[in-house]
């Protein structure tokens, strides 16, 4: 089971066939695509895990704006018919993020790498928006950095030159979206934000009385110190449990399709009943 990956529908490296595929050869039982802010691999993942020994349930990741914190939303399950609120604010996030990607792309050409920008729009699949990762790729493809963390810590990341701040819907929205679309709304990684406890308590505060009703308790990228505290957080706010890897890329073999730690005792699972 995992319920958190991407595709080059927005960041990922792989196709949403060839991740399916992956997740099959990996052992994967119950897949959800969770590309960022858009549906745009949905169908093709359906058509794919029909052929495929896996289930495969909605999924997409919106960016969602706390107090001028960037938070991320899993939205799991939900109806992905035409004119369902979720789609319909996707098409906000989409030019949104357009527009951070085209000031990105102004600033890197002032910098003398307009290569990069065209370069990045290159590495886009599925005609998805630009994310700074496919600036990142384009910048160590270039030779402008020897590897995509040295591209945010020079020229993409907070503070330095070619960052560009982004602008998201507020949580309360996209929760919103979520729920009204039938679908289950879980806080991606919510020790990757770096919030102080009282911060959390926030965040986790009104996550709930927004409507969410998950909290990734497992992912890839956390140690079993990390799985044990958002353990405690799912407790103490009375949220089901989630788990996904966020695989990007085969690239990185700590973050991989199939290889998930054991929900911890005492949690209720989000797919519970699915």
């Amino acid at each position: 089971m995992d319920l958190h990956c991407h595709s080059t529908a927005s960041d990922g490296t792989l196709t949403p066939t060839e991740v399916l595929q992956r997740a099959a050869q990996q052992g994967v039982d119950l897949l959800a695509l969770t590309d960022h802010d858009t549906l745009n691999g949905l169908h093709e993942a359906q058509q794919a895990a029909a052929s495929l020994p896996l289930q495969l349930i909605n999924g997409v990741e919106v960016s969602a704006d706390f107090h001028g914190r960037v938070l991320h939303v899993l939205g799991l399950r939900f109806d992905d018919t035409a004119g369902h609120p979720l789609a319909e604010g996707l098409q906000q996030s989409d030019r949104l993020r357009r527009e951070r990607g085209a000031r990105i792309q102004e600033k890197l050409a002032r910098k003398g790498m307009a290569d990069a920008a065209e370069r990045a729009e290159a590495l886009c699949d599925h005609g998805q928006a630009l994310t700074r990762t496919h600036f990142a790729r384009a910048l160590v493809e270039l030779g402008y950095c020897p590897a995509m963390q040295d591209a945010f810590d020079r020229w993409l990341g907070q503070g330095k030159s070619c960052y560009q701040k982004a602008r998201w819907p507020v949580l309360e929205e996209v929760v919103g979206w979520i729920t009204a679309s039938g679908g289950v709304a879980v806080l991606a990684h919510p020790l990757r934000y770096k919030l102080t406890g009282a911060w959390l308590r926030r965040v986790l505060t009104a996550f709930r009385q927004a409507g969410g009703s998950g909290l990734e308790v497992v992912t890839g990228h956390y140690n079993p110190d990390q799985t044990r505290r958002s353990a405690q957080w799912a407790r103490a706010f009375e949220l089901q449990a989630s788990a996904g890897s966020d695989f990007h890329n085969p690239a990185n073999p700590h973050v991989e399709l199939g290889r998930l730690e054991t929900l911890p005792a005492g949690l209720r699972p989000v797919w519970a009943g699915w």
